[in-house]
């Protein structure tokens, strides 16, 4: 469980000051030199392969099922390596919820044994938007070291000194371990080893608001969304082998293999490509306007109608991963549209779903009729799409009001049907599973705490702190459990005890 104790110095620990007044939940970080959180020194940049974890120390197990609540409170270096924490005596833990005041002089530290693995990476600038890699190592892999391929595009002060980043993160050991089973797991001989980062950088003019990697094996095609009114798609796959085959050097600053220019000086933030539907790609943008893009045998195009329905921005889409044709978009005019692709002139279903602007969408992987939402007001709900076409006012069949900030990323995990990660603006990463059902004499056990009582939901399984301005999330969906996550303080990689 996550622990507030009296604040102590520690050796390497610190965060940089800046300025964050004003920051929309989606918009990206505007950073300067003097105050930015990544910018690198010249010497940094030269040790950019090792990363370590942070969190060594060796604490006891919860139980399965328990509300977990851990913020990571090591704070990150400024270059590519991050301190080690010392252990720290347990001795004036107590357990903290989110909600709790803290008092003056406590400060919060992660609970290391609520974790499987939990690795942090700084990085030169800022992501505001990260997408996963698609590797051959397997699917549904448990065991420990792990491997991850990620690329992320950065908000970079100035338009010039934005880069996509493609990442390799190998050797993530496991960082939890009892002391009676030290010796019993062969597979994790070695957990003080560094974790390797591996990365290729190109250059892309304009901060980036939103990427994506189309979902097929055969290559490593990535559209970026940038803050200058371009979607831009970019044939990375000689980078991504790059990191896998020594002697091979990409090119430094490969051109786009095509830019969407239809959406003229408005930028947008809504971005996906079809898993269904090889090369279709949609793009969303502030003036409420969607283009689709396809891919012919020899180049893209765009369509030069875009889909008319929305009357504010277009913050977020979703094909729907079980039908051709068959889209969702979110927009700030507080609805949820369903379209036929084929039918540009007006949406097929409308849906008055939140009382403010709707930030996220997440679209059931195996399950089409499960659909989730996150609005401005930090309210999520779970919706059974098959009321829709029924009713002219459908209700979610789940509301949940946890976060008090916006709610900046939302998605349903790939390997469990009722699990769901949600993160807000209020530096929370929250990870639920709609099958649990309060146990009556549990809940008042849950609900209490040194703070005054607070109402925690049944279905709320863990609590990820410890980062600030989390602005996207997503599951590995090759990897078990494994989630990562990107924030103005750089990002997260974390496996908890219950996932």
């Amino acid at each position: 469980m996550a622990q507030k104790r009296r604040a102590s110095d520690l050796a390497g620990d610190h965060l940089v000051a800046m300025d964050t007044s004003g920051l929309s939940p989606r918009k990206g970080f505007k950073t300067t030199e003097t105050d930015s959180p990544g910018a690198l020194p010249p010497a940094a940049l030269d040790d950019m392969g090792d990363f370590e974890d942070q969190y060594e120390d060796d604490m006891e197990q919860d139980d399965e099922g328990d509300v977990v609540v851990a913020p990571d409170s090591d704070e990150e270096d400024d270059g590519m390596e991050v301190e080690e924490q010392e252990e720290e005596p347990t001795d004036d833990f107590q357990v903290y919820l989110p909600g709790q005041p803290l008092q003056e002089g406590e400060e919060l530290v992660a609970d290391n044994s609520t974790y499987e693995m939990l690795h942090s990476m700084g990085v030169e600038w800022p992501c505001l938007s990260f997408d996963i890699l698609r590797d051959n190592l397997g699917t549904a892999r448990k065991t420990f070291p792990m491997t991850t391929y990620v690329v992320a595009g950065s908000q970079a002060e100035q338009q010039k000194d934005n880069k996509i980043y493609v990442m390799k993160m190998s050797q993530l050991h496991r960082t939890k371990h009892d002391d009676g089973d030290e010796d019993e797991d062969d597979d994790d001989e070695d957990l003080d080893e560094d974790p390797i980062l591996e990365t290729r950088q190109i250059p892309h003019f304009g901060g980036v608001n939103r990427i994506r990697v189309m979902p097929h094996s055969e290559s490593h095609i990535v559209a970026t969304w940038a803050d200058t009114g371009k979607v831009h798609v970019y044939d990375l796959t000689e980078h991504v082998r790059s990191l896998d085959t020594p002697g091979l050097v990409p090119a430094r600053a490969p051109a786009p293999l095509y830019t969407v220019s239809n959406h003229g000086r408005d930028e947008g933030y809504a971005l996906d490509w079809s898993a269904r539907q090889t090369g279709h790609l949609l793009s969303g943008d502030t003036a409420g306007r969607i283009f689709l893009t396809t891919r012919t045998p020899t180049a893209f195009q765009t369509d030069s109608a875009s889909f008319v329905g929305h009357t504010a921005s277009v913050e977020d889409l979703q094909w729907c991963p079980s039908r051709d044709n068959v889209f969702a978009s979110a927009s700030c005019d507080q609805t949820i549209r369903i379209w036929d692709a084929r039918v540009k002139g007006q949406s097929q279903l409308s849906v008055h779903a939140h009382d403010s602007d709707v930030n996220v969408i997440s679209w059931h992987k195996t399950k089409e009729h499960l659909f989730a939402s996150g609005s401005d007001s930090g309210v999520f709900s779970i919706w059974d799409l098959r009321t829709w076409p029924s009713s002219s006012s459908p209700q979610p069949a789940a509301t949940y009001k946890w976060h008090q900030g916006p709610i900046t990323s939302i998605e349903w995990a790939p390997h469990e049907s009722s699990a769901i990660a949600v993160a807000g603006a209020d530096d929370q990463l929250t990870l639920w599973d709609f099958g649990m059902e309060r146990d009556e004499e549990e809940a008042p056990t849950l609900r209490s705490g040194p703070g005054g009582p607070i109402e925690v939901p049944p279905q709320l399984m863990f609590v990820h702190q410890g980062q600030t301005h989390i602005k996207e999330l997503h599951y590995h969906p090759q990897a078990d459990g494994v989630l990562i996550s990107t924030a103005l303080t750089g990002f997260n990689i974390f496996k908890t005890i219950n996932s």
